[in-house]
């Protein structure tokens, strides 16, 4: 009986010590995630004069798939003058670590030149509007002047060292050809105009089928959502579409003249979202 006491007393110790060792391995990584895994932001130098704010914004984008694109600064100044002054900016939608150089206007020269400034509370709150996700930093005044003195980077040079770039998918495209393969029950081959073979029999008819094709303008050309950023059209037609990072955008005044290669890069693309509309 003493025997069986004592080994319940034993496994009861024994399981007791394991909630204990888990609790505390899960207190341990979470303190490890919230002093070194958490969001971070980090100040910089800004190229735009004093209504500019450079800032570098690092998170875990595949525990947090979130697009930022919004920051705020807020003084919360009881003692001073004024009491509370909040500025903000949107800018693109960013996925993964990057760095923004904004111009606050002269909210930002307000909120800097506060009488109180340096013992008030300092918000930077960088969020994502989509989503409803916000990350809040607060730090007082005089440390909010600290980090901004000390930035030697550029908001460039943020994303030379650690913006991660994007590796664009290969997509393989099927090339084609116009020169007709011999019909397999005779062996012949198809009489047409783009086979060099007969290139001489089309010769009066103005130099073959290239010179028939009449080219014309475009009064409308956009991309519809689904671009997978191959890049296929910008090759074809480069004064014409941008591939981004996330799709692809018609270039402002692009020419609308040489519908042929714009049609050339709707044909080319894979997921056909470009549309186009003949003048």
């Amino acid at each position: 009986m003493n025997v069986i006491l004592l080994s319940m007393a034993i496994a009861i110790l024994l399981s007791l010590g394991l909630v204990i060792s888990l609790g505390g391995l899960s207190l341990l990584s979470g303190t490890m995630e919230f002093f070194f895994g958490g969001p971070k932001v980090e100040f910089l130098k800004s190229t735009l004069g004093d209504t500019g704010f450079a800032f570098g914004f690092k998170w875990n984008d595949e525990k947090e798939p979130a697009k930022f694109d919004q920051i705020k600064l807020r003084l919360f100044n009881p003692f001073g003058d004024p009491t509370q002054v909040e500025v903000t900016q949107h800018f693109a939608p960013q996925g993964k670590t990057f760095s923004m150089d904004l111009d606050f206007g002269a909210g930002l020269r307000t909120l800097l030149k506060a009488r109180g400034f340096k013992s008030a509370l300092i918000q930077v709150e960088i969020s994502s509007t989509k989503s409803g996700i916000f990350h809040q930093f607060d730090m007082r005044g005089h440390g909010f002047i600290k980090k901004l003195e000390a930035a030697t980077l550029t908001a460039n040079d943020f994303n030379d060292q650690f913006k991660e770039g994007k590796s664009k998918p290969i997509y393989f495209q099927t090339k084609r050809t116009f020169i007709a393969d011999p019909v397999p029950s005779s062996n012949k081959k198809l009489k047409i105009a783009t086979n060099p073979e007969f290139a001489g029999d089309f010769a009066g008819a103005g130099g073959g089928a290239a010179a028939s094709v009449e080219n014309f303008a475009v009064s409308k050309v956009w991309i519809e959502p689904g671009c997978i950023v191959c890049d296929a059209c910008e090759g074809i037609y480069p004064e014409v579409f941008e591939v981004l990072e996330d799709t692809c955008i018609i270039r402002p005044d692009a020419p609308l003249h040489d519908g042929l290669k714009i049609e050339e890069s709707a044909e080319a693309c894979p997921v056909e979202v470009i549309k186009y509309t003949k003048a």
